[in-house]
């Protein structure tokens, strides 16, 4: 009954004029960054950061949620009408969503997609909505060990999971926990890798990460490969809708991909990626007509795309209830919630619940306000595929450029973003996930505080770090996680 009443109280928040206005235009910006390839909610979020700055934390967090959720909606037009996903999460919807617009079933695959965003993302909202309160209250109990080993949990399974490699993965988590040990050693008050230089005392500042590593990073790369091929379009003829055997085919992959995204999500490094394929294996192990897939089965459309969209409410429970970033979508908004001078975890719910239950109600309306804009209007989004791709991507390049001068006026910031976005870029070139980095530079400092802390209450007993269950089993998930990679590579 308490988080019935709260929810309500969180739509009386998210119904407000205004904040329904910030619901569309982050609906709307997330279906556009959607249908872009190569841009993704990661990305437009930390472009958002210094223009948000000025906004309430509650506005500024119903903007960024109805960019990740659109960004999912999105992503699966431009992976049916050109093969090419607008955002990871619809790498597989690509598969049997583009075959089935080339057999001139591209209506019916787009509303499936569209549909079952909706039908996954509202039950992964009321998943959300149940689950958050309970674990926030679970988090009470952590102390200084706990939380030391939920971060080392975080760090060693975005590692592992989000790279080609386990070194490359690695590579990128020290290169951010180097970051974030610039400044000023909190205890010590000693300057550490700041080289003499002011600015730098006070650290590097996330946005500047987010922005150079993200936006320049990914502009560099994509002008050094840019194709001069012109994208080939299906048209699609007639309303985007489906029969009734579309309809009957499409509604049990519809509940599979929800109760198979929800959880994953959850899980550290679970993302949208994983699931999907999960979701895909599952539909065509239960297909009737198994031999389609591959030639357009509206199962590998219907499944995919419910489990990627119940996976964003995944992704939201251990951000909210435990400060813990599953994604780098994730870690971008954790980064925000700091901007904002404010700590993810179980005081959120205590401190903030109109912030947070305003966002959560938030996610059920811009469900809604993204099913009326994907269905009748796909026919439209395609067109942004139009937008020369220099001139797309030059304008976020002067955008970023802009939005970091304008926050702090410093010409070592605008340095430190030539050289993070030149190191961004390269990171691309050599397969080197961007994740890892983020996690490491947002979660050092919390990761150093709480280790320092455990130490002094222990007397430099490092036992102390193992003493509870619940840290011991933490820091054993993690060495799981290390381990797992070496064992396939014994075993082969």
């Amino acid at each position: 009954m308490a988080v019935f009443d709260a929810l309500m109280q969180g739509f009386l928040v998210a119904l407000q004029p205004i904040n329904l206005m910030w619901a569309l235009i982050g609906c709307a910006l997330g279906t556009a960054i959607g249908v872009l390839p190569g841009i993704g909610p990661a990305l437009t979020i930390t472009l958002l950061l210094p223009v948000t700055v000025t906004l309430s934390p509650t506005a500024a967090f119903i903007i960024f949620a109805g960019v990740f959720y659109g960004a999912m909606y999105g992503g699966s037009t431009t992976s049916i009408l050109i093969n090419t996903p607008g955002e990871s999460g619809s790498m597989i919807t690509a598969l049997e969503g583009n075959k089935m617009a080339k057999r001139g079933r591209g209506a019916a695959a787009l509303a499936t997609a569209a549909i079952g965003s909706f039908v996954a993302g509202t039950i992964g909202t009321f998943l959300l909505a149940v689950a958050a309160p309970a674990i926030s209250e679970i988090a009470f109990v952590f102390g200084p060990a706990e939380y030391f080993a939920l971060a080392v949990l975080a760090f060693t399974s975005v590692s592992v999971v989000l790279g080609a490699s386990i070194l490359r993965g690695l590579l990128s988590l020290f290169f951010g926990l180097g970051l974030a040990l610039v400044g000023v050693d909190y205890q010590t008050g000693q300057p550490r890798l700041a080289y003499e230089i002011p600015q730098l005392l006070d650290g590097v500042g996330i946005t500047i990460v987010l922005v150079a590593m993200f936006a320049v990073g990914e502009i560099l790369y994509v002008a050094s490969r840019r194709s001069t091929a012109p994208q080939q379009v299906i048209d699609i003829s007639g309303p985007v809708a489906m029969s009734r055997e579309d309809w009957s085919r499409s509604w049990k992959p519809w509940l599979r991909g929800a109760a198979i995204g929800f959880p994953i999500g959850v899980m550290p490094a679970g993302g949208s990626e994983i699931p999907t394929m999960l979701s895909y294996a599952v539909e065509k192990r239960f297909a009737r007509n198994p031999e389609e897939f591959g030639h357009g089965a509206i199962e590998g459309v219907a499944g995919p795309e419910a489990a990627n969209n119940a996976a964003v409410a995944g992704v939201m429970v251990p951000l909210l209830t435990l400060g813990l970033p599953t994604s780098a979508t994730a870690a971008v908004m954790l980064a925000a919630f700091q901007n904002y001078g404010l700590n993810p975890g179980p005081t959120l719910f205590i401190n903030n619940p109109e912030l947070v239950w305003g966002v959560i109600a938030s996610l059920f309306i811009g469900n809604f306000m993204l099913l009326v804009l994907n269905l009748p209007m796909a026919k439209i989004w395609v067109k942004l595929l139009a937008i020369p791709t220099p001139h797309l991507y030059g304008g976020i390049l002067v955008f970023s450029l802009v939005g970091v001068w304008g926050m702090s006026r410093s010409w070592v910031d605008m340095a430190l973003l030539a050289v993070l976005g030149s190191i961004g870029y390269l990171f691309r070139c050599f397969s080197v996930p961007i994740a890892p980095a983020l996690i490491g530079l947002i979660l050092g400092p919390m990761a150093e505080l709480q280790l320092r802390r455990a130490m002094a209450i222990s007397q430099g007993d490092p036992t102390v770090l193992v003493s509870s269950p619940v840290a011991a089993a933490l820091l054993l998930a993690a060495l799981a996680l290390l381990a797992m990679p070496l064992l396939r590579v014994f075993r082969r």
